[in-house]
């Protein structure tokens, strides 16, 4: 791809793509501004990693600058812009709704519009598989309607999937969102439940577990996450030409745009999650059972034929695998 600009570059999915990219040759120049929304600390260690490269940059910068990303866009000339910055977490939405409108909403518009005056090749960006809320019908499906998200983050991934169709159609800026589903492994985020478990389980404190232990999720381990981010990048997409406003697919369209998702295609009850938890750490958790929290879905389970199909990918790493790798990285960077 030449120039790839990664914004959330000290982030989970962004460092290891960063990583991805640079191996392979390309240029990156990695957009964060090190925020606080969790340890900064363990940003900063993904960050390092980067900056031994040096065919990377670092741009620290909120993408709610507009001054700033305009000057950034001007400047650098990317080749393909990769968007995984944004206010995370179903959760977090219920208390600091502002933040998901600053930076998912306000912040996406500054990309969008950085590619479309710098002629960007291609923009990929993350959306999620909170997007299909309400729906109920499994596998979940990029051809299902999902207008019915049960959070704000919900409701700001699918705004991205909106705006960024309005700027292909628009200015025919070819753009791939990517519906990532629980994505975990080494360096993941501090917020999400295998790190919250093994942190607790180490400390010998309770794990919380919602909706009575009765939750489904189709656990993505982050190395296929990346492989699958690298895949789309390289295809940029073009107009469906068997689109037709009188059967309107939501995953294509007439114009250069196109959606995805990314997961394992192979849910896990939480209990079996938590079992590999046990397993790989070598004892077993206090479990304190809550009820489902607002937000939250009880199931996920990602179709990826289309994925399979126009970019020959799939996600395969079980899921007792990644958590063992991640357990080694845990007592490794933590030294416990």
């Amino acid at each position: 791809m030449g120039k790839v600009l990664v914004t959330g570059a000290a982030g989970f999915i962004g460092s290891h793509l960063s990583l991805a990219l640079l191996e392979r040759g390309d240029r990156v120049v990695g957009l964060d501004n090190l925020n606080d929304y969790y340890d900064v600390n363990l940003k900063q260690a993904r960050l390092d990693r980067l900056t031994r490269h040096t065919g990377f940059t670092h741009a620290r910068l909120d993408l709610q600058d507009r001054a700033g990303m305009e000057a950034l866009f001007e400047r650098e000339r990317f080749d393909g812009v990769v968007n995984l910055a944004a206010q995370a977490g179903v959760r977090y939405s219920l208390i600091n709704p502002m933040s998901y409108v600053e930076s998912n909403l306000v912040g996406f518009t500054h990309l969008l519009e950085g590619c479309r005056h710098t002629g960007v090749q291609h923009l990929v960006f993350a959306s999620s598989s909170s997007v299909y809320g309400a729906n109920e019908t499994m596998p979940f499906s990029v051809h299902q309607n999902v207008d019915h998200p049960l959070s704000l983050y919900a409701a700001s991934k699918k705004a991205n999937e909106l705006m960024a169709h309005t700027y292909a159609h628009l200015f025919r800026l070819p753009v791939t969102g990517l519906r990532f589903f629980t994505v975990y492994g080494p360096w993941g985020r501090p917020d999400m439940a295998l790190f919250l478990f093994t942190r607790a389980m180490l400390e010998g404190r309770p794990i919380d577990v919602f909706n009575e232990g009765r939750m489904r999720r189709d656990f993505t381990y982050i190395d296929d996450i990346v492989a699958g981010v690298v895949k789309v990048l390289d295809r940029i997409p073009t107009p469906d030409p068997d689109w037709t406003g009188t059967r309107p697919d939501p995953a294509s369209s007439s114009a250069p745009y196109r959606i995805y998702n990314i997961g394992n295609n192979q849910p896990v009850e939480l209990m079996e999650y938590i079992a590999a938890l046990e397993d790989a750490l070598g004892m077993t958790a206090q479990k304190n059972f809550l009820p489902m929290q607002p937000g939250d879905v009880p199931a996920t389970w990602a179709d990826v034929d289309d994925l399979e199909r126009d970019v020959g990918f799939r996600p395969r790493t079980p899921v007792r695998e990644g958590v063992r790798r991640f357990v080694a990285w845990y007592r490794e960077f933590y030294r416990v």
